[in-house]
């Protein structure tokens, strides 16, 4: 098994894996921005590889670019198929090559995700994981029902919440995690028992409100897009799902239960300097000075003073999406995917206005 860090290891190890396959890539795609990694699949349709993409029908971002990106692939000679739409989201990232290699990532092949952001992926020649992800794939794009037959490979929403529950109530003595948002009660209490036992709990991430035992910190000089965690220095789990009650019972997230030991003391190490370098939950970052900080902060008063009024804008959306159907709506859940949407929705437009910026300043 071999673990794939990032930013570290960059695009370079998927590029390589497309262009040793001699029968067939199978690759699900929820995000996608790398030229490199599309080049490399059209020059394996070229080298006569069966390369088939299942494409998620719909993203935060809207269903433009992925409908761009299908009839780019297409043109390619890929056989591509649409997810579903009987979930809230088809989140999972993972590709097989020739069906003797899983590569499994809690990242999206995208720059923002491999070159700026702590994220993680395996890769696995396990015939067992292989077979497995090979019949999620199957199952997902002929769109008939998965049923789990090896726990190991944590699939959302048919078996994850189970498992991940076990994961976590094992813990012995230590349990580090890496997660955008802890929000599902029913987890935080299990984090919450098990520090009450004595285990050492430490989240690099966020949590929503306050637990008692349970230390959080925020990473301070990288994006965080992994959903990873470590039990007792001997197990971890890598994958697209966080501890939130939508991905773990509403959509597609996959991930993976490993035991290998060289993998997992790679992640310790890394955790353990991500945390000396983290800042503690509720502390502002250190970044929020000098000229940067300065600009940010001008930045964000324009943005809320022009903001439309958000209720009417909620309660439009909402209309168009359920009409007059009567839906059942949780306020926290609500508010998370709301909060989750607009900040990625600002944050592409920040990253190419500052780009362009820059770009005229330096004359780069």
């Amino acid at each position: 098994m071999r673990l794939l860090i990032q930013p570290e290891d960059g695009v370079l190890p998927l590029v390589r894996g497309i262009a040793g396959a001699k029968q067939c890539i199978e690759i699900v795609i929820f995000r996608f921005d790398q030229a490199e990694i599309e080049r490399a699949l059209a020059n394996a349709v070229s080298r006569c590889v069966a390369v088939h993409a299942l494409i998620a029908c719909t993203n935060r971002a809207g269903e433009e670019n992925l409908r761009a990106l299908e009839l780019r692939l297409l043109a390619a000679g890929v056989t591509v198929a649409r997810t579903a739409d009987d979930l809230v989201r088809y989140h999972a990232k993972l590709m097989i090559v020739d069906r003797k290699d899983l590569y499994l990532f809690a990242f999206n092949p995208t720059h923002a995700d491999i070159d700026r952001s702590r994220s993680f992926g395996v890769v696995t020649k396990s015939r067992d994981i292989v077979r497995e992800a090979v019949r999620l794939f199957e199952a997902d794009s002929k769109r008939v029902p998965y049923e789990p037959v090896l726990d190991r490979l944590v699939v959302s929403p048919v078996n994850a919440r189970k498992q991940l529950a076990g994961f976590i109530q094992e813990a012995k003595q230590d349990l580090i995690v890496y997660d955008p948002k802890v929000s599902d009660r029913s987890m935080i209490r299990l984090l919450e028992e098990r520090a009450k036992a004595g285990v050492n709990v430490r989240i690099i991430g966020q949590l929503a409100g306050t637990a008692p035992g349970l230390a959080v910190r925020r990473l301070a000089n990288l994006r965080l897009h992994t959903r990873t965690m470590v039990r007792d220095g001997e197990t971890a789990f890598i994958g697209s799902q966080s501890l939130r009650e939508a991905e773990l019972d509403a959509r597609r997230e996959v991930g993976l239960i490993l035991r290998d030991a060289r993998a997992v003391s790679r992640v310790l190490r890394i955790f353990e300097d991500d945390w000396a370098q983290a800042v503690p939950a509720g502390e502002k970052m250190a970044s929020a000075g000098g000229p940067a900080g300065k600009i940010a902060k001008k930045v964000a008063k324009v943005v809320a003073k022009e903001l439309p009024p958000v209720a009417l804008m909620v309660n439009g959306a909402l209309q168009e999406v359920v009409g007059e159907s009567e839906v059942d709506l949780v306020q926290e859940e609500v508010e998370i995917v709301v909060k989750d949407a607009v900040k990625e929705a600002v944050e592409e437009a920040v990253r190419d206005a500052v780009a362009e910026v820059v770009e005229r300043a330096t004359g780069n």
